[in-house]
């Protein structure tokens, strides 16, 4: 059991109305007995997009959640960050997701792509000490790093900019977390590393993340499913059976507090932290 650790959430802002009112009144409502210490809403950067984010993180914090918005350059300018760190204090948000980002096709040559650590940067000159300020992490190391120990050394530059600590990309290697956790303490980064855990709730949709992010499923893993064929109760079972037992493993070896990301789902990650016993609100 697990009662002392609380777990935080990631959620993304939907499209559609009804995607929102659902994640209002339904998802978000049903996995706050899991008391998460914070709820990260995902970012689109951008005109409507940054401002459905706005809006949901807004909500959330309505609600009385504490809710940590993404925040990165993408399409935007100095100024508009400027903008919405204000918008963010002034509302009482006290954290954030500091990212990259991705500029939109089409427009790499107007804008200037400005890399997380120079994000982190701008949030302190701006803005104190009054966010707690999340960035990312790579246990298996990020897709366009130049080597293993290039990514390592630019997160300790996005931790020694100001940020709080890191999250990582999602895992099912238990053995790379560990060993990105004692390389990264080899350079002098102490700050917290928090597991990034993706239940698994679509195979198909899980494979073409981790295509992109340069996460790896292991072999066995995508045999089993594979054998599994259209049965997809087994297929769920399985899946929440793995991510159990990789959440078990973390835990018990130390790790801090996990980070799951829902994909707006509920019946995943409350069945794993059930399992996993991270909060005594949920019923046994």
């Amino acid at each position: 059991m697990h009662t002392q650790q609380r777990c935080s959430l990631e959620f993304f802002p939907p499209k559609t109305q009804a995607g929102r009112d659902k994640l209002l009144q339904q998802t978000l409502p049903a996995l706050a007995v899991l008391s998460p210490e914070y709820c990260s809403v995902t970012y689109g950067a951008g005109g409507s997009t940054r401002d459905s984010t706005v809006g949901v993180v807004n909500s959330f914090k309505g609600m009385g959640q504490d809710v940590a918005p993404h925040i990165s350059f993408g399409s935007d300018d100095e100024a508009t960050i400027r903008t919405l760190l204000d918008r963010y204090r002034d509302s009482g948000i006290k954290r954030l997701v500091a990212l990259r980002g991705d500029v939109p096709a089409g427009m790499e040559d107007s804008v200037q792509l400005v890399h997380a650590n120079e994000l982190v940067a701008l949030i302190r000159e701006h803005s104190g000490d009054h966010f707690d300020i999340k960035v990312a992490a790579y246990p298996e190391i990020h897709p366009q790093a130049v080597s293993y120990d290039a990514d390592i050394y630019y997160l300790k530059q996005k931790l020694d900019a100001g940020a709080n600590g890191a999250v990582t990309q999602f895992f099912f290697n238990v053995e790379a977390y560990f060993y990105f956790l004692d390389r990264c303490a080899a350079v002098g980064i102490d700050k917290p590393i928090h597991p990034g855990i993706m239940p698994i709730v679509n195979f198909a949709n899980l494979e073409r993340f981790a295509a992109g992010c340069g996460a790896e499923i292991p072999r066995w893993i995508r045999q089993r499913m594979a054998g599994f064929k259209d049965d997809q109760a087994s297929m769920q079972q399985f899946g929440i059976d793995v991510v159990t037992q990789l959440c078990a493993t973390l835990l018990e070896s130390g790790a801090p507090p996990i980070h799951f990301y829902t994909m707006n789902q509920v019946d995943p990650v409350l069945t794993i932290a059930q399992n996993l016993g991270l909060s005594a609100n949920v019923a046994a």
